[in-house]
């Protein structure tokens, strides 16, 4: 069983502090520290004995138990508790593309939060590639390393075919978190949002404001749990079947979403909508906009580090539930409530494909841990140590 280890943490809230001061301040971690990660041994290394055993002679032992069963290197090696956090820097929070460099931060940050909220181990590698066919060659490479691949701030459209090809020809659970746990967390979200709204999710309306990555896991998710009316916006306006300038992804949406093909831009389609989920750019969700939906809409605004709406903005105009990705606002939507537990649970039942009913279960297994949600708490604290336990008992 594992525990939480807050030391390992690096959300914090900053509701005292302005950005600035967050900003410089992990600079200045980051420096202090040399980064975030590290490498320890699990076993003593103080005498000859203890040399023997954990190198040569004993450690050949072990390598000729698994030449004979490749599955012993889940339970003789860091392979069984071990996942590899992968990125190109395309698509590095919302920053865009910096190249793999610019990632680590994130990848270690990634793998730290792995390590507290869920005892998984976790390793950055970021790639100095965004060829698609370089990168599921490299990572089916480095797979027998790992138990598990977390694919992260991988650009759409390319995201889509490398997680697709990636878990049809590895033996391992693969996930481009970007893509589900951003859509489990939603969903999560949304059962206890609309249950305090009084909406049921076969009439509820809800806008998708975002066609990259997330957005249409977001999309997908909501539709397999039930949701049946969906508009889906990107940068041109709401995605309708027959609009000339979609890709394949956009197209395979467009057939699925938009029953009535309603065509425009946001501040057109948003009218009426009961729900707006966004995770696109700041800002760009005005008041105006949120009074023009129905009566108390419930605004999900979760582009970062600045969302579609500020939190009193959205109130003002009338919102009856407003989260953010952010901290430092209440109902923070944020991914670490899904991958840790997700990557556990895979691990521990030896699931070697990661599910859309899985990822649904999960959800429901999230939103329940509050028990009395409120409009202010839609989720449990990421500090919460039954979120992880509670999110991996849905993945079997």
């Amino acid at each position: 069983m594992f525990q939480l280890q807050p030391q390992f943490c690096f959300i914090n809230y900053v509701t005292n502090k302005n950005m600035s001061d967050v900003y410089q301040e992990s600079l200045e971690l980051h420096l202090k520290n040399k980064g975030k990660l590290e490498i320890k041994s699990k076993v003593p290394l103080k005498t000859k004995d203890d040399l023997s055993l954990a190198y040569t002679p004993g450690v050949s032992e072990v390598c000729r138990l698994i030449a004979k069963d490749k599955s012993a290197a889940l339970t003789h090696t860091m392979k069984g508790n071990m996942v590899a956090v992968i990125s190109d820097g395309s698509a590095i929070l919302g920053l865009g593309n910096l190249g793999p460099e610019a990632a680590i931060p994130v990848m270690e940050g990634k793998c730290i939060l792995f390590k507290a909220f869920a005892d998984v181990d976790a390793f950055p590698i970021c790639l100095d590639t965004q060829d698609t066919e370089e990168i599921i060659k490299t990572v089916k490479f480095l797979a027998p390393n790992f138990g598990g691949i977390n694919l992260e701030d991988i650009s759409a459209p390319r995201c889509f075919e490398i997680e697709a090809r990636l878990k049809a020809e590895l033996n391992i659970p693969v996930m481009h978190d970007d893509q589900h746990g951003t859509a489990l967390v939603v969903l999560a979200g949304l059962i206890n949002a609309i249950k305090l709204r009084g909406l049921d999710k076969e009439n509820a309306k809800i806008l998708i404001n975002g066609a990259g990555a997330a957005g249409l896991a977001i999309t997908d998710l909501l539709l397999k749990y039930g949701f049946l009316n969906i508009i889906v916006c990107d940068s041109r306006g709401a995605i309708y079947s027959g609009r000339p300038d979609l890709n394949d992804e956009k197209v395979k949406i467009a057939l699925r979403t938009n029953k009535e093909n309603v065509a425009g831009v946001l501040s057109e389609i948003i009218k009426d909508q009961n729900i707006f989920v966004g995770v696109s750019q700041a800002n760009l969700l005005s008041e105006e906009m949120v009074i023009s939906m129905s009566e108390r809409p419930i605004i999900f605004a979760l582009a970062n580090p600045t969302p579609e709406i500020m939190p009193e903005a959205a109130k003002r105009a009338g919102a009856f539930i407003v989260a953010t990705g952010r901290s430092d606002f209440p109902n923070q939507l944020n991914n670490v409530l899904a991958f840790p537990g997700i990557f556990r649970g895979a691990l521990d039942n030896k699931v070697a494909q990661i599910t859309d009913l899985m990822l649904t279960r999960a959800a429901e297994n999230l939103a329940s841990l509050v028990t009395t949600p409120n409009q202010e708490l839609i989720l449990p604290d990421p500090f919460n140590p039954e979120v992880a336990k509670t999110v991996a008992k849905a993945i079997y």
